[in-house]
């Protein structure tokens, strides 16, 4: 889409913001419209059943286990892994590809280690759609937050010229189409990140695609440390330093959500990375990162109507590596360890690694701008 090609990446050629387009339909494909739509009525009124027993489930039975915390963590957590398994299942993601893997003996080579997060400890992905969301609700039940802005970005707040493309960790295109392009707009001042507020399941769901301030919520609105929300923890915490979604094909810049050094302490640090394959004709992509009216509903009927399975991928990396690690060193995955958020840039370099993805120098103030585009020319 050349129309937003002031949203490609100087360094890689990249749009990591645009939705992914299916290939056109054949003949077979026109056909099968009809059944496409029905297959995907069906479906999406089942996830809504499941949203009620969900509801049901989690905010009225377990509450009679409350007096007993431990059991009410276990109750509740069976009750989401249920609810949202049975979802993705629903929706066509019959089976998710878990791999355990380390960097030592090789890129890529599978670990034997195990993924145990506390109570504390912090998850760290990248954010593509909700369906990780329930995925992560499915195996640990943790706790979701989301990044408090000090002020919500402005199209007219741009870095100077000379910052535009002062950081593009992936390679040059060599064509300068690029360059010149983000030369015109200039890229969004960085806005910094003041905490997190802890929301639902059912919150996180519906904030996928959208940069902060999320739903009704306002810039520097009432907020926690992580530290402070560390503390209270009684599960593990999923944080996404992308604080928005791309569309899968790149690894958007890491906003400085921790101000931490590494190795840090007192917690444990969990990365991973979650892929999902491009739209064919008879399967709609997860990707999300376009957010729309009653979101996401629109997009959770695209993927119900997917006549082929769905499948997602999802890189683990080994505890031992993660930045937590004591014996985890910066200069091994870090060029400039003098970074405000050590921990931040050592995760978006794991995260890529892991996914073989290319990082872009575009982060969620980019975003915001790019959807108010978006939003305009699609009124059109």
């Amino acid at each position: 889409m050349e129309k937003y090609s002031d949203y490609r990446d100087p360094g890689t050629g990249l749009q990591p913001f645009i939705p992914l387009i299916p290939p056109p339909l054949s003949l077979v494909g026109k056909l099968t419209i009809w059944l496409t739509f029905l297959v995907g009525l069906v479906r999406t009124i089942l996830v809504f059943a499941i949203f009620l027993v969900h509801l049901i489930l989690v905010h009225v039975v377990s509450i009679l286990f409350i007096p007993i915390p431990p059991l009410h963590r276990f109750v509740t957590h069976f009750f989401v892994a249920l609810t949202a398994r049975l979802s993705l299942a629903v929706l066509g993601v019959l089976w998710v590809s878990v791999d355990p893997v380390t960097r030592k003996r090789g890129r890529g080579v599978k670990s034997t280690e195990t993924w145990k997060p506390k109570a504390g400890d912090i998850i760290v992905s990248n954010w593509v759609s909700w369906v990780e969301i329930l995925w992560l609700a499915f195996r640990f039940n943790p706790i979701f937050v989301l990044p408090v802005a000090e002020s919500s970005p402005s199209p007219a707040t741009t870095a100077p010229a000379s910052e535009t493309v002062s950081h593009t960790p992936g390679r040059r295109t060599g064509t300068g189409s690029a360059n010149i392009a983000m030369a015109k707009r200039g890229i969004s001042t960085r806005i910094p990140i003041l905490g997190f507020r802890q929301v639902s399941l059912l919150s996180a769901l519906r904030s996928t695609g959208y940069t902060p301030p999320f739903g009704n919520a306002k810039a520097g609105e009432s907020h926690q440390s992580l530290e402070e929300l560390r503390k209270r923890a009684d599960r593990p915490i999923v944080i996404f330093p992308e604080c928005t979604t791309s569309n899968g094909r790149a690894l958007l810049r890491f906003a400085n959500v921790f101000q931490q050094q590494i190795p840090v302490r007192g917690f444990s640090v969990f990365v991973m990375c979650v892929r999902y394959d491009p739209p064919t004709e008879f399967a709609a992509t997860l990707a999300h990162s376009i957010p729309t009216a009653f979101n996401p509903l629109s997009h959770v009927f695209r993927a119900a109507a997917s006549l082929a399975p769905q499948t997602v991928s999802i890189r683990l990396l080994a505890p031992s590596e993660s930045p937590s690690s004591q014996l985890f060193l910066a200069s091994e995955v870090l060029t400039d360890a003098s970074g405000p958020d050590q921990l931040a840039d050592a995760c978006a370099a794991l995260i890529a690694q892991l996914g073989k993805l290319k990082r872009t120098g575009l982060g969620w103030e980019d975003k915001a701008s790019f959807l108010q585009l978006f939003r305009q020319k699609e009124k059109r």
